[in-house]
C-alpha cells in the first residue's frame, strides 16, 4: 500500500528559498497550464487519461450528430499511435474571430481555453462539451494535431505541435462532395511516456456511442498490426433500437427474472432534454451499470442514477402494495439495483459534473427529471402484465430476504463476540460503536500508555483498540497447548472472532482491517514480527484476504520556525532536512514510543485515514507450497536458536555500520 504524502514538503515549495515576492508568482500563458498539470484536465497521465483524449474528440463529433447536423462519424487508429476522428457535420467555423483579429475561429477553439460554441446553447441544445477545455487539452497534450474542415465546398487545414499553431489556417482546395471536420492527433510521449492506444478500448468506445444515439452511423477502422485480440479491423455501427439493442447484446442467452426487459425513452417537460433506459435482472450472474449524460460516460453515476434508483424502488414498493405484499416496506435500493444489467442515458442542458473528466453528474434537476420520466413507464411495465410484475417482485423480495439474513448473521456474530469479550476482556478491548464489520479497524498496540493515546486518538465509530502486554508468545516455537494457554493470544483470538488454523474463516472477522501499531524502533519491529508470525501461522486466510496492515508511525518530529514535519526513519529525516528545511536550523524530537505522542499527533500521523500511511501485509496463495519461505520463518522464529545465530553470522557483513549506530 502506498504511503500518503504526509511527510513531504508542500507541493510547489522551493526548498531553501528565502525570498517570496512578485517575481515568485508564475503566470502560465496559453495552453501551458494543461501541459504543466494534465491531471486537472484529463485526469492524469495514465492509460485512462490517454484514452480520454480520444473520447474528447469523439464527443465533439457526437455533439454534431445529436444536434442533427451529422449522420456519420469515422474513428481510425493508425500506426504511430495516431487517432483520427471525422464527421460529416457543419465543420468548425473558419472565418476570423471578432475578438482575436488575425486568428480563425478554428485556431481560437484549439488554442484558447474556454472557447467554443456550447456556452449559450445557441449552437447546441445539449452537448458533452461544456467548458471549452476538452479539445484544447487534446491539442496541448499531443505532439501533433492536424485539423481539416470542409465548409462551403472548400477544404481548410491547420497543423499544431504541442498546442502551438504551425502557421495560419490554409485553404487546400475545392471539396465539392465533402463537409464536416477531421481531427487527427498523436499524444505527446513527453506527457504519456510509452503508452499506446488499445484497439479494443477504442473499438468499444466507438460502439457504445452508436448505441447512445440511434441517428448516427459510426465507422471503425484500425491498422491490423495494432490488434492483439479479436477486435475487428473494420466495422460499422448503427443501432436503431438504441440502448435496448445494447442490452439484448449484453444479456445474451442468460435467464432473467422477466422475459421482457424494462426499456424506454421519455422527453423531459419544457424541452429540458430526455432520458433513455434499459434494465434486465439476470438470475444467476452478476450485472453491470452504464450511465451517460449527453453521450459522456459517467462511471461514478450521479444525480441521474439517483433518479432512476428512486423510480425503481418506489415503483416496486407501490406494486407490492397493490398486490397485498406487506414485506415490501423493507425493500432497499440495493435489492432492486444490485445484480441488474442497467443502462441509462440522459440528454440535458448545461449539465454539471464533478470534474473536468466528467465521471459523476451533479446537476440537481437530473434526479427529479429522471425519476418522473421513468416512474410512469415502470408502473406500466409492472401492472400491464401481472405475472411479469409478480415475477420481478419475487426476485427483489428474495434478494431482500438474503440481505436481511446476512445482516442478522453479522449482528449475531458481533453480539456473541461482544458478550464473550465483556466476560473475558474487562478493560482491554475498547470496541468501536459500529454494528457492522464494514469500514471498521482494530489497532493492536503495545502497552497501556500507547493504548491510552490510541483510545483518545481513534474514531470511536469505526476504530477499536486492543492493548497487549510486551512481546507476545512466539507461536513458531510453541506447541498448541502453550499457544491456547497464553492469555494475550486468547484475548486476540476472541476479539477477532474468526477462529484459528483449520477453523479460521475470514468472513467471520469482526473488523475489516487489523492494524499492528507498534513503536518505530527495534523493539516495536520485534513485536510486529511476532504478531505477523501469529497471523501467518494461526490465521493465514485473514492475511491472504488482505485484512492485515502495519501502521507507519513517525520516529522524528522536525520543527523549523512554525512549521513541523514528521519523519518515519533516519533516511526520511535526512531527506526532509535536505529539502523542506534546507539551510534552516531544525529542532529534532525523537519519539521513544507511541505513548509519548499526544492523541492529536497520533491521530494525524498514524490513525486518520485521510493523512496516515499504512502497509498491507500479504500472503500469496501459493504460500503453503513455498518451502523456502516456510523454512526461513522456521529458521528465524522457530525453536532452534542456532539457526538464528547462523543466519546472523552469514548476513552480518551486509549491515551498514550507520544502521547499527542508528
Amino acid at each position: 500500500m502506498a504511503h500518503d504524502d504526509l511527510f513531504a514538503a508542500p507541493a510547489g515549495a522551493a526548498p531553501g528559498s528565502g525570498n517570496y515576492d512578485a517575481s515568485s508568482i508564475e503566470v502560465l500563458e496559453g495552453l501551458e497550464p494543461i501541459r504543466r498539470r494534465p491531471g486537472m484536465y484529463v485526469g492524469g497521465t495514465d492509460e485512462r487519461a490517454l484514452h480520454h483524449l480520444a473520447a474528447e474528440v469523439i464527443d465533439n463529433a457526437m455533439d454534431e450528430a445529436v444536434a442533427g447536423h451529422a449522420t456519420r462519424i469515422e474513428v481510425t487508429l493508425s500506426a504511430g499511435n495516431r487517432v483520427t476522428v471525422v464527421d460529416n457535420g457543419r465543420g468548425i467555423p473558419i472565418d476570423e474571430h471578432p475578438r482575436h483579429p488575425g486568428k480563425s475561429a478554428l485556431e481560437v477553439i484549439f488554442t484558447v481555453l474556454h472557447s467554443g460554441g456550447k456556452f449559450s446553447g445557441g449552437a447546441y441544445q445539449t452537448s458533452g462539451g461544456l467548458h471549452g477545455v476538452g479539445v484544447c487539452a487534446v491539442n496541448a497534450l499531443s505532439i501533433e494535431t492536424v485539423v481539416e474542415v470542409a465548409r462551403n465546398k472548400e477544404l481548410y487545414r491547420q497543423r499544431f505541435v504541442q498546442g502551438h499553431p504551425q502557421g495560419s489556417l490554409e485553404k487546400i482546395g475545392a471539396a465539392p462532395n465533402r463537409r464536416g471536420t477531421s481531427v487527427s492527433f498523436v499524444p505527446d510521449s513527453e506527457i504519456f511516456g510509452d503508452l499506446r492506444f488499445r484497439a479494443q478500448r477504442l473499438y468499444r468506445l466507438a460502439r457504445s456511442k452508436a448505441y447512445l444515439f440511434a441517428g448516427v452511423e459510426i465507422r471503425w477502422k484500425c491498422d491490423p498490426s495494432l490488434i492483439t485480440d479479436d477486435t475487428p479491423a473494420e466495422a460499422v455501427f448503427q443501432f436503431p433500437g438504441g440502448l435496448a439493442d445494447h442490452l439484448r447484446e449484453q444479456v445474451g442467452d442468460r435467464e432473467c427474472a422477466t422475459a421482457d426487459f424494462f426499456t424506454g425513452r421519455q422527453d423531459f417537460p419544457d424541452s429540458q432534454g430526455s432520458a433513455e433506459w434499459a434494465v434486465a435482472w439476470p438470475l444467476y450472474s452478476d450485472g453491470s451499470y452504464s450511465y451517460y449524460c449527453n453521450t459522456i460516460p459517467t462511471p461514478d453515476g450521479g444525480t441521474h442514477e439517483q433518479g432512476l434508483r428512486a423510480a425503481l424502488v418506489k415503483g416496486i414498493r407501490a406494486f407490492a402494495d397493490q398486490v397485498g405484499q406487506k414485506k415490501a416496506k423493507d425493500i432497499a435500493p440495493e435489492d432492486v439495483m444490485t445484480g441488474s444489467e442497467l443502462m441509462l442515458s440522459v440528454f440535458i442542458r448545461d449539465p454539471q459534473f464533478q470534474s473536468q473528466t466528467k465521471d459523476r453528474l451533479t446537476s440537481p434537476d437530473a434526479a427529479r427529471l429522471v425519476e418522473a420520466a421513468v416512474r410512469d413507464h415502470f408502473d406500466h411495465f409492472l401492472g400491464q402484465n401481472m405475472d411479469r410484475g409478480k415475477a420481478l417482485l419475487g426476485y427483489v423480495l428474495d434478494r431482500m430476504d438474503e440481505r436481511l439474513r446476512r445482516k442478522a448473521e453479522r449482528d449475531v456474530k458481533r453480539k456473541t463476540a461482544t458478550s464473550g469479550r465483556k466476560l473475558r476482556l474487562p478493560g482491554k478491548l475498547t470496541d468501536c460503536a459500529s454494528d457492522s464489520p464494514e469500514g471498521t479497524e482494530m489497532f493492536i498496540v503495545e502497552g497501556d500508555s500507547a493504548g491510552g493515546s490510541a483510545k483518545q486518538a481513534r474514531d470511536r465509530k469505526t476504530q477499536a483498540v486492543l492493548p497487549i502486554r510486551g512481546k507476545i508468545l512466539n507461536v513458531a516455537s510453541a506447541n498448541t497447548a502453550k499457544i491456547l494457554a497464553n492469555q494475550e493470544i486468547a484475548d486476540l483470538i476472541l476479539a477477532l472472532g474468526c477462529g484459528t488454523r483449520e477453523r479460521c474463516d475470514a468472513s467471520l472477522l469482526r473488523y475489516e482491517r487489523i492494524v499492528i501499531m507498534t513503536d518505530a524502533d527495534v523493539d516495536g519491529a520485534h513485536i510486529a514480527t511476532l504478531l505477523m508470525t501469529f497471523f501467518f501461522q494461526e490465521m493465514p486466510d485473514v492475511v491472504r484476504r488482505g485484512h492485515l496492515y502495519l501502521a507507519q508511525p513517525p520516529l522524528y518530529r522536525l520543527t523549523a520556525g512554525a512549521k513541523s514535519l514528521y519523519a518515519r526513519d533516519e533516511a526520511d529525516r535526512a531527506r526532509i532536512e535536505a529539502t523542506a528545511f534546507k539551510g534552516r536550523k531544525v529542532e529534532v524530537s525523537r519519539f521513544k514510543g507511541l505513548g509519548e505522542m499526544n492523541p492529536q499527533q497520533l491521530r494525524e500521523t498514524t490513525m486518520d485515514p485521510q493523512t496516515r500511511g499504512m502497509i498491507r501485509v500479504t500472503l500469496p496463495q501459493e504460500y503453503e507450497d513455498r518451502a523456502q519461505v516456510r523454512d526461513l520463518v522456521d529458521r528465524l522464529m522457530g525453536k532452534e536458536a542456532h539457526h538464528r545465530f547462523t543466519f546472523i553470522q552469514e548476513n552480518a557483513a551486509r549491515v551498514d555500520e550507520e544502521e547499527i549506530d542508528a
